[in-house]
């Protein structure tokens, strides 16, 4: 058993606790990524994207970057949704400008059945990342490690890529349900393997993202997305060494379901910048903590926009009391063409207004 140094600063686990903070936590989705120079300089040194997130050095290097520039509370593991079904043997590979895309997609009946669970030990340069990371961080703030939903993956796994109209996955679905359950179901399981073994590897919370969720219509979105999220969730470890280990759902474009999202289990739940916040804590109550939800394209604005749009989302969520918890984050992740600057007066700003909140 690896022994980790010590927590420093707790406020992002004891926001997803609900338990009483100073301040409101925040981190950002994609937080190391393509909008720090230092990151851009990186990810030259590595070659390629998957250079960077299969090798341990780089991913703890990128992971740490926006950590050394802002005032986070939390750190996410460096990583892609896509490792798990790449290592279930679709062929992953990144397209110049195109994205991420499989060689070889589920197609058909036979490529489905075969579909199996994936070994772990192929996905051992994250569970290594994620060991090295924490050390790294030594206890400045906790380490997120997450996973796609059972969903989204399905929806890069059918589709061989991303998509406009996720038309592919959507006709599996609607036609043949049998075989759309069968990637469901195993991804489910794998989904929650990978995440245990983050877990053992040393990550202090996890989240699941649902990236697609919100493509699907009411009631096929609980049989087909939240469901097996559910099922995720169901077979997390939630606490290691006598530690709790929060669990985090953000379903993008899934304000519909929240009090659904808040059933399946988690800690917390991520919401998108299309809902409202206070709202949303009066449907949730004292179930679940928010995560969320600064429209991500506010940060191109003027300093005292953002500085204005942040305390507009403050006080949506209204004043912080026990058994209510707010993370601050972005309502999906952060554009590439963000500056730093813009995103060291969003820390700033979270941090100060907060504190005065509470006083």
């Amino acid at each position: 058993m690896a022994q980790f140094p010590s927590l420093k600063n707790d406020t992002f686990l004891r926001a997803l606790l609900r338990q009483p903070t100073e301040y409101t936590p925040i981190w950002m989705m994609r937080q190391a990524g393509r909008y720090l120079p230092e990151y851009r300089a990186t990810r030259a040194r590595a070659g390629s994207f998957l250079g960077l997130a299969t090798n341990p050095d780089y991913a703890t290097e990128v992971t740490l970057q926006p950590l050394e520039r802002y005032q986070l509370d939390a750190a996410i593991l460096f990583s892609d949704i896509l490792t798990v079904p790449d290592a279930m043997g679709l062929g992953l590979y990144f397209a110049d400008g195109e994205g991420p895309k499989f060689e070889r997609p589920l197609r058909d009946e036979k490529a489905v059945m075969a579909l199996q669970a994936p070994d772990m030990g192929s996905l051992d340069y994250v569970f290594k990342a994620v060991t090295q990371i924490r050390h790294a961080l030594d206890g400045r703030v906790p380490l997120i490690g997450f996973s796609g939903s059972p969903w989204t993956l399905a929806c890069y796994m059918v589709e061989g890529g991303g998509s406009d109209d996720f038309r592919t996955v959507k006709t599996m679905l609607y036609q043949r349900p049998d075989l759309m359950r069968h990637i469901l179901e195993t991804n489910a399981t794998a989904v929650a393997t990978y995440l245990n073994a983050q877990i053992d590897a040393g990550a202090q919370a996890v989240m699941i993202f649902d990236t697609w969720g919100g493509v699907l219509a009411d009631g096929v979105y609980q049989a087909f997305s939240l469901r097996y999220m559910a099922e995720v969730v169901r077979q997390l470890k939630r606490d290691k060494d006598g530690v709790k280990i929060p669990a985090i759902a953000f379903t993008k474009g899934g304000g519909l379901w929240l009090e659904e999202i808040a059933d399946i289990g988690v800690d917390a739940v991520g919401v998108d910048w299309t809902v409202n916040l206070g709202h949303a804590r009066e449907r949730v109550g004292h179930k679940v903590a928010l995560q969320g939800n600064l429209d991500p394209l506010v940060l191109f604005a003027g300093h005292e926009q953002i500085r204005a749009e942040v305390r507009k989302v403050l006080a949506s969520f209204g004043r912080p009391q026990e058994g209510v918890g707010h993370v601050f984050n972005l309502g999906h992740g952060i554009s590439q063409f963000t500056s730093p600057d813009a995103v060291t007066v969003l820390v700033e700003t979270v941090r100060e207004m907060s504190q005065e909140m509470r006083h």
